[in-house]
């Protein structure tokens, strides 16, 4: 294989080593799963993106943690979208991403990007005893969120503090528990946090598919379709939400760390 151009990129991220890393490759034709997984794994990323042109303003685009493929991810999306315009130079102001979850688009606004993406309201669901111990707290809430868990707690101290029992919760049904609690200021409207332990991110700094279940329900919660977030990771990450008919636009700024070529 001929070498191939790669970006290190931090997606929600106002500066350097902020935000959620994701890895960037740019392809010129289709490559075998295998070997993107072997690449996300050596990444060793929350997530690699790879690239593939499919017409003018369109790409081909997979999503790979260092151990699965996985049908969504919010930042590694802006992260690509951000090397197509900051690096490749694309001038369309919309982009089209072709992926497991269908046609995804982002849109340039000023220095952020906008994606559009699918709202999925979480389900109510019994708090298992299983979920509880592996937060070490009961929820006041817990709903299904399509492969997620959804954990909602009374206050964001509560969700700062957190210290889950990561092999609980990778023994959980679930590819991930998302954990919330409303703001107790005038900056955010809610914070939460992502633990995957088991497709192999024990906690995502800064998680855009979860906030396509979050956004639908403080949305319906708070009466708003308009809202900022923060997700308290030790990186951090500030989200704006936009809910409107059936779908999520998540809003948030990139920075380009690392350049280079893979050789393999």
């Amino acid at each position: 294989m001929s070498d191939k151009p790669m970006f290190v990129v931090d997606a929600f991220a106002e500066a350097p080593f902020t935000g959620n890393p994701a890895a960037v490759c740019l392809l010129d034709d289709d490559v075998p799963a295998e070997w993107q997984q072997q690449v996300a794994a050596e990444m060793n990323l929350p997530e690699t993106a790879f690239l593939i042109p499919r017409g003018p303003a369109e790409w081909g685009l997979r999503w790979f943690t260092p151990t699965v493929e996985v049908d969504l991810c919010g930042h590694a999306t802006l992260a690509a979208a951000h090397v197509l315009w900051q690096a490749c130079h694309v001038q369309a102001p919309a982009l089209a991403f072709h992926t497991r979850s269908g046609v995804l688009t982002a849109t340039r606004e000023e220095r952020a990007v906008r994606l559009d993406f699918p709202a999925k309201p979480p389900t109510p669901a019994p708090a298992s005893a299983a979920l509880v111990q592996a937060l070490g707290t009961t929820p006041e809430w817990v709903g299904g969120a399509g492969s997620d868990v959804l954990a909602v707690l009374a206050r964001a101290e509560q969700i700062v503090a957190l210290a889950p029992d990561l092999a609980g919760v990778a023994a959980l049904d679930a590819r991930g528990v998302i954990v919330t609690a409303p703001w107790d200021g005038p900056e955010y409207d809610f914070v939460s946090r992502f633990f995957a332990p088991r497709v192999g991110i024990p906690e995502d700094p800064v998680t855009g598919s979860a906030h396509c279940v979050l956004g639908p329900y403080w949305g319906e919660r708070l009466g708003k379709d308009t809202l900022r977030a923060y997700q308290a990771s030790a990186r951090g990450g500030v989200l704006g939400v936009r809910l409107h008919d059936g779908r999520v636009y998540l809003s948030g700024r990139a920075v380009t760390v690392l350049e280079g070529r893979l050789h393999a």
